[in-house]
């Protein structure tokens, strides 16, 4: 067995289960669950349609590059969603993928040169997938906090000079998750400069930049600060997108990689190895959804009218606020968030996730402790309920 198995901590979620083993929440609550960012809005129906119209191309052997059609919707999107102004090529810049969970893990293993002794610097807390992708390709994690005092963000400015030069690939995700923070274009900028600067690989998880409160002020991308600030052929950059939260589709497995040409080529071709084309149905819907952008303004009104509800009943007696973007309340608690979390679930039937789940210990300890992750993906009636349990959780506390 490859010995960097050994490496990969638990899943979040597996913690969670060992944690409540031996709770019997009350029979008398319905459960409710804002503990997995699983999307629970509807999939819109022409989503679905779409899928099934075209299940005749399962006769037909897809190309790992996706379809000339989708790659070219794509572009379309991010053209005008990012003001790219034309800098962005469908033939050699975009790569559909099945997902970007399986992106961002696969993406590491093409790129990382393990002969160098390299570091895969991220944040913390953090998806899990980049920590993981960093350890099976043979690299070493190096963490950056992110705590209320910074803003929930990276301190980039801290990180050491004999880092970045060891520093191979950057993970950024924003907004972020947990926190919700959104990275500005002035210190995306920076980070690209240093990309240059030190010859490593920016790979920015976007995956929740579709949800935001000001239609007005949607977040920044990697491609718009890169493109803004002259690096128009985007080198060093690359940035990952999904239909799974933009459309409330996690189960068509759809996302697409762009930015960089040469480094799209390279991994075109770890994933031609890799065998993981996209279905030719699954292909069709997603030109259906990247194309339309109604449902997705639909989606974002949805959010916030759970946010406003659910912050109302919450932030009188917790200490939580409405995130930058995404669909996460990154709150503390006034006592362990492990025993916040079980009890919640013993006595009130609700789940969360205790926020040291998702970090990992660093010199100044764990950016996750007395903190819960909670997401507000259910339908608003199930969000307001489990925060009304949550209220009353928290005052029978004091």
């Amino acid at each position: 067995m490859n010995p960097d198995l050994a490496l990969l901590q638990p899943y979040p979620f597996e913690k969670l289960a060992e944690l409540q083993q031996n709770c019997q929440p009350p029979k008398t609550l319905v459960p409710i669950s804002l503990a997995i960012g699983e999307p629970k809005h509807p999939t819109p129906g022409f989503i679905t349609e779409a899928v099934i119209n075209h299940l005749h191309g399962l006769s037909v052997y897809p190309t790992t590059a996706g379809s000339i059609e989708l790659r070219h919707t794509i572009a379309n999107w991010l053209e005008q969603r990012f003001q790219l102004a034309g800098h962005i090529d469908s033939q050699t810049q975009i790569l559909p993928v099945n997902g970007t969970r399986e992106a961002l893990f696969s993406f590491a293993q093409a790129v990382i040169d393990r002969r160098e002794s390299p570091l895969v610097v991220m944040p913390n807390p953090f998806y899990q997938i980049y920590e993981g992708a960093a350890l099976l390709a043979g690299a070493q994690p190096y963490l950056l906090d992110c705590t209320d005092e910074n803003g929930f963000l990276p301190d980039f400015d801290a990180v050491p000079a004999s880092v970045w030069a060891r520093c191979q690939l950057l993970y950024l995700c924003s907004p972020g998750n947990p926190t919700g923070a959104v990275i500005n274009a002035e210190i995306l900028t920076r980070l690209i400069q240093l990309a240059h600067e030190y010859n490593f690989i920016i790979a920015a998880d976007e995956c929740y930049s579709e949800i935001y409160f000001d239609e007005a002020l949607p977040p920044v991308g990697l491609l718009q600060a890169a493109v803004a600030a002259g690096y128009t052929d985007l080198s060093r950059c690359v940035v990952f997108h999904s239909l799974s939260k933009r459309s409330n589709a996690p189960g068509l497995r759809s996302g697409f990689v762009a930015g960089d040409a040469k480094i799209i080529s390279a991994f075109l071709r770890y994933r031609t190895y890799h065998g993981c084309a996209m279905p030719p149905a699954t292909q069709s819907a997603s030109i259906a959804a990247w194309s339309d952008e109604a449902h997705v303004a639909h989606n974002r009104q949805l959010y916030r009218d759970k946010f406003d509800a659910v912050l109302e009943i919450l932030s009188p007696i917790m200490d939580v606020s409405q995130p930058d973007a995404g669909f996460y309340l990154w709150a503390k608690t006034p006592i362990a968030d492990t025993d916040f979390s079980r009890d919640l679930f013993e006595q009130y039937n609700v789940n969360v996730l205790p926020g040291r789940f998702l970090a990992r210990d660093t010199k100044i300890g764990n950016p996750g402790l007395n903190r819960i992750r909670m997401a507000l993906v259910a339908p608003q009636d199930e969000c307001v309920e489990a925060a009304m349990r949550i209220r009353d959780y928290i005052e029978s506390l004091s």
